[in-house]
C-alpha cells in the first residue's frame, strides 16, 4: 500500500502577559514490519490422518493471493486511517520504550478542521496524567497566547504533540524526546496534519520545529524563528515553547511577534 488560524491590542497583550499589569508565573516542577514467514523446505507435502488416511498439507503457495501473508508498513497503514482509528492506534502504541512508563497518551484535543495547529513536544507530568495536551501552568499561557490571536482551545484551533507519550530521565523528571522515539511517533502527527488541513502551523519549541522541518536536531530556535516555512504546503511559524517562556518571560515579546508572523501567513479566506 502506497499512501500518503486591533480588537483592544493592550488586553491582548495583558492577556499574554506583556503588558504592565503582568504578574511572573513560574511553574514547578523500533520496529520492523514482521511478516510472517513459513519454512516451506520443511514441510511434508501430505499428513497422515489418525485413521491412516493422507490428506494433502496447504502450503502458502496454495492459498488464493488474497489470503497469502502481506507485509503491512506501519507507516503506510497510519497514513489511511481516520481520526479515531488514529487515536485508538496510539493509544495502545509500543513502538518506542516511552509507552513503558506513560500513565495516558496524549493525542491531542480542539477543533479537528481547525485554522490553527499548535504542536509541542511531548506531555509532562500533568498531561501524562489527564490524557489532554498543554495543562498547567504552560498550559494557561498557551490559551493567553490563542485568546490573543481570537481565538481557544476547541475552536478554530487543534494542540498536538511530536510524541504521544511522556519522556522521562532515570528520575523521572521530563526531558526532550530521543531521535528514535520522535522517528516512532511522527507518522501519528503527520497524520492528523494531514486529516485536520491546517492554514497555519505553529511550532512550540526547538523539538517540534526539527522534527516536522527534518532539520538538524542541533538547530537553535533563533535561527528558525522570523521566516515562514512549509509543513506538506502548509505555513508553519516557529515560537518558543510556553514552559520556556514561563521561565524566560523576557521573551513574550519576541513569541508575541511570532504569533503575528502566523496570523499574517493566513490565507485571506482562512
Amino acid at each position: 500500500m502506497n499512501a500518503a488560524e486591533q480588537t483592544a491590542r493592550i488586553k491582548i497583550l495583558n492577556a499574554m502577559g506583556l503588558g504592565p499589569l503582568w504578574l511572573s508565573r513560574y511553574a514547578s516542577e523500533e520496529a520492523t514490519p514482521v511478516v510472517a514467514t513459513l519454512a516451506l523446505a520443511d514441510v511434508p507435502p501430505a499428513a497422515v490422518l489418525p485413521d491412516g488416511g493422507v490428506t494433502d498439507v496447504v502450503t502458502v503457495a496454495d492459498l488464493p493471493p488474497s489470503s497469502a501473508p502481506v507485509a503491512s508498513d506501519p507507516v503506510d497503514r497510519v497514513s489511511v486511517m481516520s481520526l479515531d482509528a488514529l487515536q485508538a492506534e496510539v493509544a495502545s502504541c509500543v513502538a518506542c520504550g516511552l509507552c513503558k512508563g506513560r500513565t495516558k497518551t496524549v493525542f491531542g484535543t480542539g477543533d479537528t478542521a481547525a485554522t490553527w495547529l499548535f504542536v509541542g513536544e511531548g506531555p509532562g507530568y500533568n498531561e501524562n496524567l489527564q490524557g489532554e495536551p498543554f495543562v498547567g501552568a504552560a498550559g494557561q499561557l498557551l490559551d493567553n497566547m490563542l485568546r490573543a490571536l481570537g481565538v481557544q482551545r476547541g475552536e478554530r484551533a487543534y494542540i498536538a504533540n511530536v510524541v504521544k507519550c511522556r519522556p522521562t530521565d532515570s528520575s523521572g523528571k521530563d526531558r526532550p524526546p530521543t531521535a528514535d522515539e520522535i522517528q516512532a511517533c511522527l507518522p501519528y502527527l503527520q497524520r492528523q496534519i494531514a486529516l485536520i488541513q491546517p492554514k497555519v502551523i505553529v511550532a512550540l519549541g526547538k523539538t517540534a520545529a526539527v522534527a516536522l522541518l527534518g532539520a538538524d536536531p542541533d538547530t537553535p530556535v533563533s535561527q528558525l524563528r522570523g521566516k515562514e516555512h512549509h509543513v506538506n504546503g502548509v505555513p508553519m511559524i516557529v515560537t518558543y515553547h510556553p514552559a520556556y517562556l514561563l521561565r524566560k518571560p523576557v521573551e513574550k515579546s519576541k513569541a508575541w511577534r511570532d504569533l503575528c508572523l502566523a496570523q499574517n501567513a493566513l490565507p485571506t479566506n482562512a
